[in-house]
């Protein structure tokens, strides 16, 4: 207290009355007096709060940091080329495609200055553009790509409608258009003015508001369809008009003239199927990115050696800072310690990210064998994804038991807890600080320890290219298109043999008098079932003028002549019920259905009298209520069940009930014998048939 005591003193003396220091003096004296005063009155209160703050808020602190570093670097980038574009994303977007976006940002009109950096969690664009326009102190449009999308945009002391321009690229351009096109319909945009941007913008949200843009690139799967559609096509397509052509002409002189056209028809085919191919499906690549050069593979791990030769500790300049001073300093410390350590050695940290797209693939044992190549000194090989918070070391070198680094150090080191997933900085400095205490106790051994050679990453190159179209399931397609072609023939072979069937069968079946149309009535007189019923039965009996026929129609016209006890003629007799007369329709029609080589089993539930059923539906049944039922239903019943289902109880066909007179109900409801049958098919009505005349 007593420099507290002495600094006032001092003070009152600079403001006395009679002092005749110059204002601009006495104001820096009692500032230095205020500092001396602060420092020496609350040294201890001031470090217990900072090492608070530095506990609860590592994060805040990184970044509040963070931001003039990273801006500072980039804004020098920006000073040596208006164009910079990061040396992490070759497989993506290669930084020799920075002449391709310089030469388009000229169009803007407006000096442009653009930064291609990888994707980071946390990152606030228009923050980070704003920091770098002050750092760099030049107006003009700024342009942030995350990978190949534009992702912020912000204009300084220009007229450009950033907002409407991004807009458009993301609305008008798939999600594959990459970055040099992304760009060239950005600048358009910008170039077009606030007013007709503007409108451009609207009109594009609303254009594909729903809709996405067709994608311009396929991918290997893609390829795989069009390369097995071809090979389907360039067998089945000649193969099929030899095998009609061979076909049609069965049983009939050969031309040779005719059997030449065929094979040329054939081999023409064939070529305009190779040739339509590989016009229609011309694409070569899966992605908009550029090959890169070897320069841009090997740009990012010259530029962290450099760096780990002159510090151990290497922080990409272009991601948030996850180290602040005080850990950064622990972390210096501590190397040192273990380099001085028995059996230690050095320790080269990396703080940078591993994405897929970069040199490596996001290989991190392959990322940190080639910045051991690069640096030429062998030591444990740390690298610390500042993005997502993993932890790798590899040993290439020093005398440590690399089995204990590759698989015993801690989850909660290498992977990190909950804790660190919440915390912005990943907690990277405390668990940093963890590993090498872990390095301290890792046994040593008696011979240097070397990681074994890790496998080369994937060609950048082959990854984007799409295979041969002639290739892959391109032979498969051969097969399954000359198997095709086989079917198809058979097909229109057996079509061609049903027709004519059907037309040797009209021929010599006669049409019955009286035989409904689908558009039956749905309150058939008694009368007209008589007639009817009569005219179905005895053509059906008619038409078995073949001993086969037996097997196929047999059934039906068995269980028919049941219902009227064998007698034909007994339908003509007004003592038959309504059911039993719409029983033997029903029969008698699917019997000559049989003969014609119709196997269809289903009739129509709505009305027996409007023929085969084309599938089955829950209908309404009732115009009162909503009682509905699964009935099969012809085709004109079941459109009109989708497009007015209200008209379907009107279409039932309705028989009277001879214990209420005149009264009519649906058919299904007026009787318990075979005719309830009817909705679960033809099959079932035989065997009601024959259950209710006792016959097994």
């Amino acid at each position: 207290m007593r420099a507290v005591t002495t600094n006032s003193a001092c003070t009152a003396r600079i403001w006395a009355p009679g002092n005749r220091r110059t204002r601009v003096l006495q104001l820096l004296l009692a500032l230095c007096a205020l500092t001396a005063l602060f420092a020496t009155a609350t040294p201890a209160d001031a470090a217990n709060t900072a090492d608070a703050t530095n506990t609860a808020n590592t994060a805040d602190a990184a970044d509040a940091a963070d931001t003039p570093t990273r801006a500072a670097y980039l804004a020098d980038r920006l000073r040596e080329n208006p164009v910079h574009v990061t040396d992490q994303l070759p497989r993506e977007v290669p930084r020799s495609t920075a002449p391709d976006l310089a030469r388009t940002a000229k169009k803007t009109g407006v000096p442009t200055y653009v930064l291609v950096l990888p994707m980071q969690s946390g990152t606030d664009g228009g923050q980070l553009l704003g920091a770098v326009h002050d750092r760099l102190g030049r107006d003009g449009l700024y342009v942030l790509f995350e990978g190949p999308d534009i992702a912020e945009a912000r204009a300084f002391g220009v007229r450009a409608p950033a907002d409407a321009a991004i807009t458009v690229t993301r609305y008008e351009l798939p999600y594959n258009a990459g970055p040099l096109l992304s760009f060239e319909r950005f600048a358009d945009v910008i170039a077009q003015g606030d007013r007709k941007a503007t409108a451009r913008a609207e009109a594009a949200r609303e254009q594909f508001r729903d809709d996405e843009p067709a994608d311009l690139y396929i991918g290997p799967s893609d390829r795989r369809n069009q390369s097995f559609l071809t090979g389907i096509a360039l067998t089945g397509v000649p193969l099929t008009i030899l095998l009609l052509a061979a076909y049609a002409g069965r049983g009939r002189p050969k031309k040779p003239v005719l059997r030449r056209f065929v094979r040329g028809a054939a081999l023409l085919s064939a070529a305009a199927v190779v040739l339509t191919a590989t016009v229609v499906f011309d694409q070569t690549r899966s992605s908009a990115a550029q090959p890169p050069t070897p320069a841009d593979l090997s740009a990012r791990v010259e530029r962290v050696a450099t760096g780990l030769k002159q510090d151990p500790v290497y922080a990409d300049p272009e991601s948030p800072r996850v180290l602040d001073t005080r850990q950064l300093n622990r972390l210096h410390e501590r190397i040192r310690e273990f380099r001085r350590s028995e059996g230690g050695g050095p320790v080269y940290v990396s703080l940078v990210p591993q994405t897929p797209e970069s040199e490596s693939a996001g290989d991190s044992g392959l990322f940190a064998a080639a910045v051991h190549a690069k640096v030429g000194g062998d030591g444990v090989y740390v690298v610390a994804d500042p993005d997502d918070g993993t932890i790798d070391v590899y040993n290439h070198g020093l005398r440590l038991d690399g089995n204990r680094l590759s698989f015993d150090v801690p989850d909660s080191v290498t992977l990190g807890d909950s804790r660190a997933a919440e915390a912005g900085d990943h907690l990277l400095g405390e668990r940093l600080d963890a590993l090498m205490t872990f390095l301290d106790d890792t046994p040593r051994t008696d011979r240097p320890w070397s990681e074994p050679a890790p496998p080369a990453a994937p060609s950048a190159t082959g990854e984007t290219a799409l295979p041969p179209l002639f290739s892959t399931d391109f032979w498969p397609g051969l097969i399954v298109g000359a198997f095709a072609a086989l079917l198809l023939s058979g097909v229109v072979a057996g079509a061609t043999w049903i027709v004519r069937a059907l037309r040797r069968r009209r021929s010599l079946v006669p049409e019955p008098s009286g035989s409904l149309p689908l558009t039956a009535p749905t309150e058939p007189s008694a009368s007209y079932l008589r007639r009817t019923a009569h005219a179905e039965l005895t053509a059906l009996s008619a038409g078995f003028t073949d001993p086969e026929d037996r097997d196929r129609a047999w059934d039906h016209l068995d269980a028919a002549l049941l219902l009227v006890d064998g007698d034909p003629g007994r339908v003509r007799q007004p003592g038959t019920d309504a059911a039993t007369l719409v029983a033997v329709i029903v029969l008698a029609r699917a019997g000559r259905a049989a003969l014609a080589g119709d196997t269809a089993d289903l009739c129509c539930g709505v009305n027996p009298l409007h023929g085969p059923a084309a599938r089955r539906h829950h209908v309404r049944v009732s115009a009162e209520g909503n009682s509905r039922r699964l009935l099969p239903v012809c085709r004109l019943c079941g459109d009109t069940a989708v497009a007015e289902p209200s008209g379907i109880p009107g279409r039932l066909l309705k028989l009277p009930d001879p214990s209420l007179g005149n009264t009519r109900l649906p058919y299904y409801d007026v009787t318990d014998g075979p005719l309830t049958a009817v909705p679960d098919g033809i099959a079932r009505l035989i065997d009601k048939v024959r259950e209710t005349a006792g016959v097994h």
